[in-house]
C-alpha cells in the first residue's frame, strides 16, 4: 500500500549568487537515491514516486538553479554548474555515497554530477535521456547555432517542437498542452540559457571522465536503433512503455519500480 511519506523542505548556499531548494524524505542511514528533474519543470515531478519507493530509501529531490523554488543571479548556466547545485546538496547533506537519477536535461545533470563526485555517485540513471542523437553527443558548430537561434527567436515554439519531440503517436493534445504550459513558463533568462548549456554539452567527453555504471530507461517507440548501438556497451540501456518522454509524471509507480531495483542492486 502507498503511503504518503513526510518530506522536510530544506536550501542550501551556493556563495552569494544560488540558493538550492530540495525535499528531503527517509532515513539517513538508509541508500541515497538523489532525484534531478528535467529542463522548465521542478522537483515536485518527482512526488508521487517517492512515496512508491521502499521506506528505507532516502530521497533527495532537487530544484535546479531558476527552477521550482530555487533561485540564482548567476551568469554560468552550464551543465557543469547545475551539476554543482547537486554537489551543494550531497555536501550538506553529508552524503558519502548515492545513486543519482536524472530526467531529460537532469539526465545530463548526473552524468556531469558524477564526473565530479567520482567517490560518491556510485550510479547515474537517466529518465528518457542521454539517448538523443540530435541534442546529446556533441553537435556541429552548425546545428548548435539553429537551434540556439530558435529558441532566441521564437522561445514557445522552440519549447513546442521538445514537446512534441518527446510525445509518442497517439499522446492525448491536453497532456501535451499542460507539459507546454508548465515548460514555457520557466523563469528567464535563465531557461533560455540553460537550453543553450545543454546543446553545448559535450556529453562524449564528459563520459570519458565518468567511470560509474550508468542506466538509461528509454521511452521505446522514442528510441533510434542507432543509439543503441552507439551507446549500448557504455550504457545498459532499457526500453519502457510507461508513457511520454514525462513518463515519470505518467507512471510514478512504474518509475518508482525501476529506480527501487537500481538501489536496491547497488
Amino acid at each position: 500500500m502507498t503511503t504518503t511519506r513526510p518530506k522536510k523542505n530544506l536550501e542550501v548556499q551556493r556563495g552569494d549568487h544560488t540558493t538550492i531548494r530540495y525535499t528531503a524524505s527517509g532515513p539517513t542511514t538508509g541508500p541515497t537515491l538523489v532525484l534531478i528533474h528535467g529542463w522548465g519543470v521542478n522537483r515536485t515531478d518527482f512526488d508521487a514516486i517517492t512515496d512508491h519507493l521502499p521506506d528505507n530509501v532516502r530521497v533527495l529531490a532537487i530544484d535546479l538553479a531558476e527552477h521550482g523554488e530555487s533561485r540564482s543571479t548567476r551568469n554560468v548556466w552550464t551543465i557543469e554548474e547545475f551539476a554543482l547545485d547537486v554537489a551543494a546538496v550531497l555536501e550538506a547533506e553529508s552524503t558519502d555515497t548515492a545513486t543519482v537519477a536524472g530526467h531529460s536535461l537532469g539526465g545530463a545533470v548526473a552524468v556531469e554530477a558524477a564526473r565530479l563526485l567520482p567517490d560518491t555517485i556510485s550510479h547515474v540513471v537517466a529518465l528518457d535521456a542521454l539517448h538523443y542523437l540530435g541534442l546529446f553527443p556533441a553537435q556541429s558548430a552548425e546545428a548548435v547555432a539553429a537551434m540556439r537561434n530558435l529558441f532566441r527567436e521564437n522561445f514557445a515554439e522552440g519549447v513546442r517542437g521538445l514537446v512534441e519531440g518527446g510525445s509518442p503517436a497517439g499522446t492525448d493534445e491536453t497532456v501535451k498542452d499542460a507539459y507546454f504550459k508548465r515548460m514555457v513558463a520557466v523563469r528567464q533568462p535563465a531557461g533560455l540559457h540553460a537550453i543553450e548549456g545543454l546543446v553545448d554539452w559535450d556529453m562524449d567527453a564528459v563520459l570519458r571522465e565518468t567511470k560509474q555504471p550508468i542506466t538509461v530507461f528509454a521511452v521505446r517507440e522514442l528510441t533510434d536503433q542507432e543509439a543503441i548501438d552507439r551507446y549500448g556497451d557504455r550504457f545498459n540501456i532499457v526500453l519502457i512503455d510507461l508513457g511520454s518522454h514525462h513518463f515519470q509524471v505518467e507512471s510514478p509507480e512504474g518509475t518508482a519500480k525501476l529506480l527501487t531495483g537500481v538501489v536496491e542492486s547497488r
